[in-house]
């Protein structure tokens, strides 16, 4: 059973062992703001009481405010990783995390199906996102655990030494070894084995050659890793993703309840263009196989095999608005579609009737809040906006029993007849 959700997933393992609970209550925000004299009313309100303040706001502990254009930039994110997750037959969760998106596979399935779709889904996320060439790094842990053991790693040392290869993504061969040897105290010969190792990477062709090796081709544990990785390569062949794939001997995931397939989503860095800083923000995506972490939670011990993925939200959002900074783009706070027009005054109640119609036809449309707004002050707002369409009602169109509608873009305008507005509207709208 597909599940998605915003935990962790040690949290969801918890959730999984009790029933589940009616969802709370929750909200969600938005800000339109139309002039800078009602930001700048409101601040010198807020003056007036800041010699004495009674109460302190301050944003959750692990929360930050967004501005209206970053809210764009993360629904969009959020928008394309949910419609992914529910592609694959997911059922919505939430629960309080704030930086990731997960997709759990929850129940006793054959061997590396579910697995390999996890894999297809992180593909296909990262392939809508747009963040450049990206590779997903899998190993398997019983691989992990069967290198130690032939290459001599007690086994009290085992996790100690996981967490020294994690570092390998950061850290040179050499940095970590030293780690090993002189923090870790592990022996040195037992490190230089370790290396032979752990700076291996390719695909299934390596998987076949270490089948082959002496030493790990001599460990159960070892051999099982190896024989679900062949497995898993021939569905992500036909899953057509085996290219973005990479057996990496040096991944890891230092977090003990992983207990088969681990696999992690790196962005591969491209040469930065003038002015640009390179973002170095570590893995986008990543997850694995936790056979025996909810039955942790389970009061009778009952095993529920589970393997999913995280998407790590806030980084992939981080990368995105530091490319939109350097390259300057701007970004659509609003959805709005039509704005809603006069040139003359008294033409607040033709602008109500207007905009009610657009509303009642399900067309987003906005006007200022205003009896005599000036026509350029309404224009320059669209444009500043980037609404695509003005509809105009003045004392000529009353007359004549017309609407003008103006395109913001091309500034062209054109007279319709004042019942067809609407639906004129609707076939632009429908052609754009």
């Amino acid at each position: 059973m597909p599940l998605l959700g915003l935990l962790p997933r040690r949290a969801w393992a918890s959730l999984l062992s009790q029933l589940l609970r009616p969802p709370c209550a929750s909200c969600t925000g938005a800000v339109r703001c139309q002039s800078q004299v009602a930001e700048a009313v409101l601040t010198s309100q807020l003056k007036a009481h800041q010699e004495k303040p009674n109460f302190i706001i301050k944003t959750p502990k692990g929360t930050r405010d967004l501005s209206p254009q970053h809210m764009v930039v993360r629904e969009k994110i959020l928008d394309l990783v949910i419609s992914c997750f529910k592609r694959h037959g997911a059922k919505g969760m939430d629960t309080p995390a704030f930086e990731l998106k997960d997709f759990d596979i929850a129940g006793q399935f054959d061997p590396m199906i579910p697995d390999a779709e996890c894999l297809k889904i992180m593909c296909e996320i990262l392939s809508g996102l747009q963040l450049g060439d990206f590779l997903i790094k899998v190993n398997d842990r019983r691989i992990v655990d069967g290198m130690f053991a032939v290459c001599g790693v007690p086994e009290s040392k085992f996790r100690a030494i996981c967490s020294s290869i994690d570092k390998l993504d950061k850290m040179a061969w050499k940095d970590v070894r030293h780690e090993m040897v002189v923090k870790k105290g592990l022996a040195p010969e037992v490190a230089d084995r370790i290396g032979d190792y752990v700076q291996c990477h390719g695909g299934v062709s390596l998987v076949e050659q270490m089948f082959q090796d002496p030493r790990l081709s001599q460990n159960k544990q070892a051999l099982e890793g190896l024989g679900d990785l062949k497995l898993l390569f021939e569905y992500l062949t036909l899953f057509g993703i085996a290219d973005k794939i990479s057996f990496d001997l040096s991944l890891a995931r230092g977090l003990d309840y992983y207990t088969g397939v681990i696999y992690e989503a790196v962005l591969l860095q491209t040469p930065t263009q003038a002015g640009e800083e390179p973002l170095n923000v570590g893995s986008v995506a990543a997850g694995g196989r936790y056979d025996g972490l909810v039955g942790m939670f389970d009061p009778k011990g009952h095993k529920v095999p589970c393997v999913g993925l995280s998407i790590g939200v806030e980084r992939i959002f981080y990368i995105v608005e530091q490319r939109m900074k350097t390259k300057g783009e701007k970004v659509r706070t609003t959805e709005t579609q039509v704005f809603v027009a006069t040139p003359q005054k008294n033409f607040l109640q033709e602008r109500l009737k207007l905009i009610a119609e657009l509303w009642d036809s399900g067309i987003k449309a906005e006007m200022l809040y205003k009896n005599n707004p000036k026509l350029l002050t309404q224009l320059h707002y669209c444009e500043s906006t980037g609404i695509p369409l003005v509809v105009i009602i003045g004392e000529q169109e009353l007359k004549e029993g017309v609407i003008k509608i103006r395109s913001v873009a091309s500034r062209e305008e054109v007279a319709i007849k004042r019942e067809n507005f609407v639906a004129e509207i609707q076939k632009r709208l429908s052609e754009s």
